[in-house]
């Protein structure tokens, strides 16, 4: 039987982008849903059910950054923040929410592509087993966690899924893999996130941010991933004192 294809809503309330977009990715197998609105993409969440969502930030109403965080809260869907390229707080505030990625405005529709993919790709794994029996063969244990690198999940020890998105869960995938050494925020942006434009680096602190408070008893406070004040930062394992500050 032949898979569904992938379902994506372009939520913009400039049609021409809309149509464009969709256009673009219907022809590489996408089937595409339009709102023009926060308002009529809530409505059609009703009735279908969505994969991905290419967000606009600035739209009349609700805005996109409002509905990125009722997404989050409500439902389990990609998001890809539309973004002006001058507004380098919309890429921040998108990440604060939980956004996968994001790309600035006007954009190439082959890079919006690439996005897509690499998005889906990593949601996709967190399902995706290596044979038929449970996920779990390849994990690394840190205080009440367990991180199934095979699996793409986050779990304490009961068993309870910790919720990440794709961007925290190859951060924190990078951390686990390189413990115990001091990582500057280029490596960490080289190493989980592929991304051809500039450096970012901001975004790298934000995701930091969310996952200390995903994983820290205190996030204040961090034991895990610790800051090293003038390099980066140092992912240890057992939460000990020693490593530096």
């Amino acid at each position: 039987m032949k898979p569904e294809p992938v379902t994506i809503a372009v939520v913009d309330d400039e049609a021409e982008i809309r149509e464009t977009v969709a256009e673009y990715l219907e022809s590489h197998g996408f089937k595409i849903i339009q709102a023009e609105s926060a308002a009529a993409f809530r409505r059609v969440l009703e009735s279908r059910s969505v994969d991905l969502v290419l967000l606009d930030v600035n739209m009349p109403g609700q805005s996109g950054l409002s509905l990125a965080r009722y997404l989050r809260e409500q439902a389990d869907i990609g998001i890809i923040m539309l973004t002006a390229a001058a507004e380098p707080d919309d890429r921040i505030a998108g990440l604060e929410l939980g956004a996968d990625d994001y790309i600035g405005k006007p954009f190439n529709p082959q890079e919006l592509l690439a996005r897509v993919r690499s998005v889906l790709r990593r949601r996709s794994a967190r399902f995706m087993r290596t044979d038929g029996t449970a996920p779990g063969r390849d994990h690394r244990l840190f205080n009440d966690f367990v991180l199934d690198l095979e699996a793409r999940e986050l779990r304490r020890r009961d068993g309870a899924v910790v919720p990440l998105t794709a961007m925290e869960f190859d951060l924190l995938r990078t951390f686990a893999l390189n413990p115990l050494k001091v990582m500057t925020r280029d490596q960490l942006l080289n190493l989980a996130h592929n991304r051809d434009e500039e450096p970012f680096e901001r975004s790298i602190d934000i995701r930091v941010a969310r996952l200390r408070r995903k994983i820290e008893i205190d996030p204040e406070k961090p034991q895990v991933i610790k800051t090293v004040r003038g390099a980066g930062y140092i992912f240890v394992p057992d939460g000990s004192d020693g490593a530096p500050e």
